[in-house]
């Protein structure tokens, strides 16, 4: 494959990869019971209904689990790595390797955006504490959820909230745990960069 080639490769799987985020990204907020009817959730449920919907006749929810959404996910993860492997030379790629490796791209990007997310809230409760925009309102109703429980074990001191820093490494110690046991992530990462 030429210079061309790896370049539209690269740029699929980033549009790809981007999707996926976006899959996710509607999985949480229907976890959190965000706001259904806030522009960005509006946007999110839009941009990624073609794919969704059809599934959703199919796949109920489990609860607050929106199965549909994560069968979306895992679908576009399996079809980029089996592009990948035909595009490659490697033929098709084994079904566990596939299905190990998009699960684990699915919880990676879950801890993507609830890391970012973090950062977001982190960086309004600084800037704008009040702030009234439905992206901030969203990002705390996001974030919420995995707040709560460590906000009630550590309390704040005085106006310093603490529990964003252990909230921050256990992500880092659930997303370590998913690269070490799932070593298929990293060729994944690697394919996609």
């Amino acid at each position: 494959m030429g210079a061309m080639g790896n370049i539209g490769l690269q740029l699929v799987t980033i549009l790809l990869q981007l999707f996926v985020y976006i899959l996710m990204l509607r999985f949480l907020l229907q976890l959190s019971r965000a706001d259904f009817y806030n522009p960005v959730t509006q946007s999110v449920v839009k941009a990624t209904n073609p794919l969704v919907a059809p599934l959703q006749g199919i796949l109920r929810p489990l609860g607050r689990f929106d199965i549909a959404t994560l069968a979306a996910a895992f679908i576009v993860v399996s079809l980029v790595l089996v592009a990948i492997g035909a595009l490659f030379g490697g033929g098709m790629l084994p079904v566990g390797f596939i299905a190990l490796t998009a699960l684990g791209t699915i919880l990676d990007s879950i801890i993507n955006i609830y890391f970012f997310a973090l950062i977001a809230m982190i960086i309004l409760s600084w800037v704008a504490p009040q702030a009234n925009h439905s992206g901030a309102i969203l990002v705390h109703q996001l974030v919420d959820p995995i707040m709560k429980p460590v906000r009630k074990v550590i309390p704040s001191i005085g106006m310093l909230d603490l529990s964003p820093i252990f909230v921050f490494i256990a992500l880092n110690l659930v997303g370590s745990l998913i690269n070490q046991t799932l070593p298929s992530l990293g060729m994944l990462r690697s394919a996609f960069s």
